[in-house]
């Protein structure tokens, strides 16, 4: 009896390279390892008796020192290949986090998670640069897109454990982060290790290095450095640090009202990644830069000027879909214009993320209590709008797009 044959599943793996999956896989232990401790990071500072601002030193530590040693990173990158300097820089994080829950003192505290700092920033280089090199220009989107997907579902599940187990102890979730972020090491060890794209690079047309100055001059990787740099101050700096404080104080609701709008922006954003990357790949970088642009500046006009809970909803999910757009384009930006060896470049684009999420919240609160939540907002689109102004004359990028003699 003849037998109908299934039609083969759809998945955001499907033609695409082995390290795609892989590199999400990483990235979701990394980031479920992270939302453990983040709850818990403040708090266990706090026990050693040190005020509430020593406190948030610990969390803005780590990410100085991401900002400050990515170049060097990059370097690394560069000189001993991506796939070495991407387990070196995740069992630094695990070996750091391990000494952070055997922290007797404030300062032991510090200097660890000071130090887990750098080698997230060499993890964060070496997968970015595996991932935009081993995808063709018609999947940079997708690849980007995919690889964030890990980190926000991972993002979604440590804290939903980390929260009940500061109940039990303020160390245990530093245990946690360590064993995840060594299982992601050992992944990046075990399914990279017959990757060419992750290993150091050795062809004579591959071996000179991009520089940063030639880089800055493509409009490309302009835009990318914008768009990383506004989406980190208005879009995730605001929904982080900003919103907690809109909803309690500038709405006057209860924190539970808080949940909702992060899960509408969380859902939406998770539900569209995917799509989003498709439409780079197919439609352009330009166009995914503008959707986004447009759809981030509405959500930040509902914020200013629509308060009420519906207008906080719906805004909070507007954010969601425009950040789904500006973190696909600009990654595969970058990856169109990247030549050679480029982990500086990549260093610098990562690097301009970090700046603005280590800026964005102090300014957008200064801004608040000097004037208002209404001004911090219309702050923002100021962020926002010249990713809008540098995308609309920008031109195709990517080389299967463009005609001969740059036609792969």
């Amino acid at each position: 009896m003849p037998t109908i044959a299934s039609k083969p599943m759809k998945t955001p793996f499907r033609d695409m390279p082995r390290e795609v999956p892989i590199l999400a896989a990483a990235a979701f232990l990394v980031a479920a390892g992270f939302g453990f401790i983040a709850p818990a990071t403040p708090i266990f500072a706090r026990s050693f008796g040190v005020s509430q601002a020593a406190a948030g030193a610990v969390v803005s530590l780590f990410a100085f020192a991401r900002f400050s040693t990515a170049l060097a990173g990059g370097r690394l990158v560069d000189r001993f290949g991506a796939q070495k300097m991407m387990a070196i820089g995740l069992f630094i994080v695990s070996f750091s986090a391990l000494l952070a829950a055997f922290s007797q003192n404030y300062f032991q505290l510090l200097f660890f998670r000071g130090a887990g700092g750098f080698g997230s920033a060499v993890w964060t280089i070496s997968a970015t640069t595996v991932l935009l090199r081993v995808v063709s220009d018609d999947q940079r989107g997708q690849a980007q897109s995919t690889f964030q997907s890990g980190y926000l579902f991972g993002s979604i599940s440590g804290p939903l454990f980390g929260g009940a187990m500061i109940e039990f102890s303020l160390r245990a979730p530093f245990f946690v982060y360590s064993f995840t972020v060594a299982s992601a090491g050992l992944v990046a060890i075990i399914f990279l290790a017959k990757s060419d794209s992750a290993k150091k690079q050795t062809r004579a047309d591959e071996d000179v290095t991009m520089l940063i100055r030639s880089a800055l001059r493509i409009p490309g990787y302009q835009a990318a450095l914008l768009a990383a740099f506004g989406l980190a101050w208005a879009v995730t700096g605001v929904r982080i640090s900003l919103i907690p404080l809109y909803v309690t104080e500038g709405l006057g609701l209860r924190p539970v009202a808080l949940g909702a709008g992060l899960a509408a922006a969380t859902i939406c954003q998770g539900l569209t990644l995917i799509p989003a990357g498709k439409f780079v790949d197919t439609r352009g970088r330009k166009e995914g830069l503008l959707i986004g642009s447009f759809i981030s500046i509405l959500a930040l006009l509902i914020f200013a000027y629509v308060e009420n809970y519906f207008g906080f909803i719906l805004a909070m999910a507007f954010a969601g879909l425009g950040a789904s757009f500006l973190s696909s384009a600009p990654a595969a930006l970058v990856g169109d214009v990247m030549t050679g060896k480029s982990g500086s470049v990549v260093a610098v684009w990562q690097m301009s993320s970090d700046l603005g999420f280590m800026i964005g919240p102090i300014a957008m609160g200064f801004v608040a209590d000097q004037k208002s939540f209404q001004a911090a907002f219309l702050v923002g689109i100021l962020l926002i709008i010249p990713i809008l102004l540098r995308a609309i004359n920008l031109p195709e990028t990517r080389k299967s797009h463009l005609p001969p003699p740059y036609e792969p």
